[in-house]
């Protein structure tokens, strides 16, 4: 069956695509895939005691099923509360239920572990329904009051339990706070029991989702349950900039992603040398300068030569300096250990057909000005032209009016001649 955050009016999930038969149960993050559902319990064992449920968010607890109900993961129950029940989610029976109960070690004390009373009923359902509608408005009238009392704190997410008798406010803050006016207004306001619990920042992320750098949900809000400690040094060891607006997430701390691929770059170091900061030789001593781990190359500059380019030398050939320089020896220079990278010449070829970047590029505006050169006569002009239409032309065929000469050439006097010698001239056609 699909869960109930992502169900449409007709009970199908909205968004998995498989018409209600979630193989998890749902389509809640945390949700369990029964990888142990077709397995037989070996000489009639009894089955698991125990049973996980999950509520809103990350919270998952252990429920003692006493009275042998018939549970399957996604099954609504009622669960025992201190004055009061709460409603929940099955996520994981039997074997299953038993390895994550051995997980996470939730078996330490059983006079502790509650039980599940029932299955849930419609009416307990609608009411269940009617909580969860009810946290949007609680939490951001919540915030008001809190602002109201000058607190320095952030008032992140609301939940109800099930039978709208007690309501636990998740809050942010950087120091310690006294809520207690905030309690007595929230319980005066509300009618409810009010419980306030402090969140961290990782935790407080994981409650509220978003979207990350990579371009997908975020890891805490998704699939990611146990937040482990990251430090700046994953960051080194991986040859990251440390740069807190790049390696911080939204929450404001390091991206849980650093851990991922932590192991393999310590695996891919332990073949690198150790201490292999500086090198010395005939030609002077040079430092260490950065580390490809991919291509397995350490790059040095001379101290004298810091605007020269520095020189690629393999794992293996820096090892064997550090050695000569332990024996007292020393080379003549790294770049006869050196290692020139190929370069490499790739090339591409228009095969989908698309029009070129610097086809924008060209300064518009030259045909025009070759036509004007050619005879085109300006806009400008245009006018004048249809106004002497009507007249006669001249015998040589310019325009009357006196129109002007289309160059200068043409009105200047040749050598050897006069003014009204040879040529065409408006005088001349009018007479």
């Amino acid at each position: 069956m699909g869960c109930e955050s992502c169900t449409k009016g007709g009970g199908q999930p909205a968004g998995c695509r498989n018409n209600g038969t979630c193989a998890s149960g749902g389509c809640s993050k945390l949700a369990v895939y029964d990888w142990l559902s077709n397995m037989e319990l070996p000489g009639n064992a009894p089955p698991f005691e125990y049973v996980e449920v999950r509520f809103k968010g990350t919270r998952k607890e252990f429920y003692r099923n006493s009275d042998g109900l018939s549970l399957n993961p996604g099954d609504a129950v009622v669960l025992d509360a201190v004055t009061g029940y709460d409603v929940g989610i099955v996520s994981a029976v039997g074997e299953l239920a038993r390895l994550q109960a051995e997980r996470y070690d939730a078996l330490k004390n059983t006079r502790d572990i509650k039980r599940i009373l029932r299955k849930a009923g419609s009416d307990e359902l609608a009411l269940w329904r009617e909580a969860r509608q009810a946290e949007d408005p609680t939490m951001f009238r919540a915030r008001e009051i809190a602002a109201m009392l000058s607190l320095d704190m952030k008032i992140s997410d609301v939940e109800y339990r099930g039978d709208k008798a007690k309501a636990t406010f998740y809050y942010t803050a950087d120091g310690r706070v006294d809520f207690r006016e905030l309690i007595r207004k929230l319980a005066e306001v509300f009618r409810v029991r009010v419980e306030m619990r402090q969140i961290g920042a990782r935790q407080e992320a994981g409650r509220l989702g978003g979207i990350g750098s990579c371009g997908r949900e975020l890891c805490c809000s998704t699939w990611l349950t146990d937040f482990r400690s990251v430090s700046t040094s994953a960051a080194r060891y991986q040859q990251l900039a440390l740069n807190t607006q790049k390696l911080a997430g939204q929450c404001g701390k390091l991206k849980c992603c650093l851990n991922y691929e932590l192991d393999s770059y310590l695996d891919a170091l332990k073949g690198f040398p150790k201490n292999a900061n500086k090198l010395k030789t005939k030609k002077g001593t040079a430092f260490h300068l950065k580390t490809d781990i991919f291509k397995g190359l350490m790059w040095f500059i001379y101290a004298d030569d810091t605007g020269g380019s520095p020189i690629p030398l393999p794992a293996d050939r820096v090892k064997e300096i550090l050695a000569m320089n332990e024996e007292g020896k020393y080379p003549e220079d790294l770049k006869d250990f050196a290692e020139i990278p190929e370069p490499v010449h790739e090339a591409y070829s228009n095969v989908v057909g698309q029009d070129s970047l610097t086809r924008f590029d060209r300064k518009k505006g030259r045909s025009k000005r070759k036509k004007r050169k050619k005879g085109g006569q300006p806009r400008a002009n245009a006018g004048k032209a249809d106004n002497n239409a009507g007249q006669p032309r001249a015998k040589g065929g310019n325009k009357p009016g006196g129109s002007k000469p289309r160059n200068k050439r043409s009105s200047k006097p040749r050598k050897g001649r006069g003014k009204n010698s040879g040529g065409n001239t408006s005088g001349k056609g009018n007479g």
